[in-house]
């Protein structure tokens, strides 16, 4: 429950990468540093400015290699502005460089601004667990935690959060490299749905090949119970399958009626990854 109460915070703000799937938060100011897709017809720069729907669909018919870029040092200082407390996240830098560019921009501003507190984060994940670490933090935040206790809460609170995914084609990983496209056509033949999670390594670790999307959504709460998931919070994001979200959250809904669950479209980073039909559900663990 967020509070608006009077905070010994000065100057205060959140940051990160674009693989949030976040633009704004409510009640804190936040900045969202940009991921782009590239291609050799195209460069995506994942803002607010980017038409999602129109990358995708030009994904679905583009047959080069593709790649992602992460942010600079630059565009996270710029992101930093002239805060005295950041608390800045990452997409896993098993999949990305974005935490070393943070790292580095942190650097940089601690040599200006002396007496400000920087925390950067390496999440080991994305998307919609991402997600539920930022606003976990910015309710830390808000209940007048000192720095410290904030640092110390979101880094515990880490540990209750999981994330599992669905894809309904693994055409861009295999684009860019990072699955065989023998692998890629196999998930795309028959309806088959690629059902995973992140591992502790940061990396998207594939785990059950399902028939079909309704056998894949139950198996997708059947991964996230043996992970530790009794009811907490549960993040969905979609990638043009707000069908395939909400049906998921009926299932959640219907074992644990009073669980909060929230379903909403991926930006473009995740989009890219997730690939139209896919879904990337964050959740809190027992």
């Amino acid at each position: 429950m967020k509070q608006t109460n009077p905070t010994p915070h000065q100057n205060v703000k959140i940051v990160s990468d674009s693989a949030a799937d976040l633009l704004a938060l409510p009640h804190l100011p936040f900045s969202s540093v940009p991921l782009k897709v590239i291609t050799l017809q195209k460069d995506y720069i994942d803002d607010e400015h980017l038409s999602v729907e129109g990358m995708v669909n030009d994904l679905k018919i583009y047959k080069g290699r593709s790649s992602t870029s992460c942010p600079n040092t630059d565009e996270w200082l710029e992101a930093f502005g002239d805060a005295e407390e950041i608390y800045c996240f990452t997409i896993t830098g098993t999949l990305s460089g974005s935490y070393n560019a943070a790292l580095g921009a942190k650097k940089i501003y601690e040599e200006t601004h002396p007496k400000c507190r920087i925390f950067v984060f390496n999440t080991l994940s994305a998307s919609s667990e991402i997600r539920l670490l930022i606003e976990k933090t910015e309710d830390l935040i808000l209940s007048g935690l000192r720095f410290e206790e904030v640092c110390q809460g979101i880094t515990a609170y880490r540990e209750k959060t999981g994330l599992v995914f669905m894809l309904a084609s693994m055409r861009n990983f295999a684009n860019n490299g990072r699955v065989s496209p023998a692998v890629a056509k196999f998930a795309g033949l028959m309806g088959i749905r690629v059902v995973g999670k992140a591992s502790d390594r940061g990396d998207l670790e594939p785990l059950d090949k399902c028939k079909g999307q309704p056998k894949a959504l139950v198996t997708l709460l059947s991964r996230m119970m043996e992970q530790g998931y009794r009811g907490g919070r549960v993040m969905i994001a979609h990638c043009y399958n707000a069908e395939g979200g909400t049906a998921l959250k009926q299932l959640i809904k219907a074992k644990f009626p009073h669980a909060y669950v929230s379903v909403y479209p991926c930006r473009g980073l995740c989009s890219f990854y997730a690939e139209e039909g896919g879904l990337l559900v964050g959740f809190e663990k027992e």
